[in-house]
C-alpha cells in the first residue's frame, strides 16, 4: 500500500515576548497563528473498519493537535522561563492564561516543541511528516521529521 500524507490547518491567536532580545519583539506583542500538521501513514485496507481509506480521520488528528496544542496556547501569553515572570500569577485580570517555556518562545523554538508534543500522541500507525508554523502571513518555520533523524 501508498503511504500517504495528510495534512490539517489549525488556527490560533497568541501573544509572546522574546527575553533580552535586541528588537521590537522584547515587548508583549501577538500574532494570528497558523499551523499545519503534516503526518503520514497508509490507509486502512479493511472494509470491516469504520475509517477505511483513511490514514488518520481528520477528527482525530484535530483532537490530538487541539488537546496538546491550541488549547493550552491560543489567547495565551507565553515566556521564556529566564523572564521574571513570578508576579504574573497576581495579574490574572490581564494574565490569566499564561505559560512559561524552558526556552525562548520564538517560532522556530515552538515548531520543534509542538512537534514533540504532538509525536507521542499519534496511533503507533502513523508518524508525524512535518509541522509549518506561521506567526505572520509572511514568515513561518518548519519542522521535517527527516531533518531530526526520525524515521518515518
Amino acid at each position: 500500500m501508498a503511504k500517504i500524507r495528510v495534512t490539517k490547518e489549525f488556527k490560533f491567536e497568541m501573544a509572546h515576548a522574546l527575553w533580552n532580545y535586541d528588537g521590537a519583539c522584547k515587548n508583549i506583542h501577538g500574532h494570528s497563528y497558523k499551523l499545519f500538521v503534516t503526518v503520514i501513514g497508509e490507509p486502512i485496507n479493511d472494509i470491516s473498519k469504520p475509517k477505511n481509506g483513511m490514514v488518520i480521520d481528520f477528527g482525530d488528528l484535530k483532537r490530538i493537535v487541539n488537546s496538546s496544542i491550541v488549547d493550552k496556547f491560543d489567547h495565551a501569553v507565553v515566556f521564556s522561563s529566564n523572564a521574571d515572570t513570578k508576579n504574573l500569577p497576581l495579574s490574572n485580570q490581564m494574565f490569566e492564561k499564561y505559560e512559561v517555556l524552558d526556552f525562548q518562545p520564538t517560532c522556530e523554538l515552538m515548531v520543534a516543541d509542538f512537534a514533540e508534543r504532538i509525536k507521542p500522541m499519534l496511533p503507533t500507525n502513523i508518524k508525524l511528516f512535518s509541522l509549518k508554523l506561521h506567526e505572520t502571513a509572511t514568515s513561518y518555520a518548519e519542522w521535517f521529521a527527516s531533518d531530526n533523524n526520525v524515521l518515518i
